[in-house]
């Protein structure tokens, strides 16, 4: 891959944006595929179908960049379904709530508010050192590993693309 300023691969941090884009999408498409089906309403099924045709290509579009990635090589695979997807739906909700509750305490005019905001941002930042220690003990989340994480993103992703839903 040569861009515009003739570099053959992406730098480290945009690998990082990289990963954490497609493991959030492939997450997200892996659940509306499971939930469309039992949508009753038209409209809503509706916006489902049209976010998940807009997930898929936008994972497609993402999964083009990984052999891009710094260091790209062999790894080995390790899938345990359900279990892992579980684990990542419980890290990446316990992320975005603690950057909610930064960005609230940082609104907050009320003092006991603000306590209750700064309470719940704790409470949060725990689960996610819970969530993230279960995954990295079980090698659902190698954060030290940039080459085993992508490919753990790339089985993800794909294995999001693969799975078929109720129109």
């Amino acid at each position: 891959m040569n861009d515009t300023y003739g570099h053959r691969h992406l730098a480290w941090h945009e690998t990082l944006e990289l990963h954490e884009l497609i493991a959030f999408q492939a997450n997200g498409l892996i659940k509306m595929k499971k939930a469309v089906g039992k949508i009753d309403c038209p409209e809503l099924k509706g916006l489902y179908l049209e976010t998940i045709r807009g997930l898929e290509t936008n994972l497609r579009e993402l999964l083009a960049f990984i052999p891009a990635a710094p260091m790209m090589e062999e790894s080995r695979d390790h899938d345990d379904g359900d279990r892992a997807l579980h684990a990542g739906d419980l890290l990446g909700f316990s992320k975005t709530a603690v950057r909610n509750y930064a960005a609230a305490i940082t609104e907050a005019a009320t003092p006991v508010l603000r306590k209750t905001f700064v309470k719940h941002l704790l409470k949060a930042i725990d689960t996610h050192e819970k969530a993230f220690n279960y995954m990295y003990e079980r090698s659902y989340y190698p954060a030290y590993d940039l080459v085993q994480l992508l490919h753990n993103d790339v089985r993800n992703a794909q294995k999001a693309l693969s799975m078929g839903y109720e129109r």
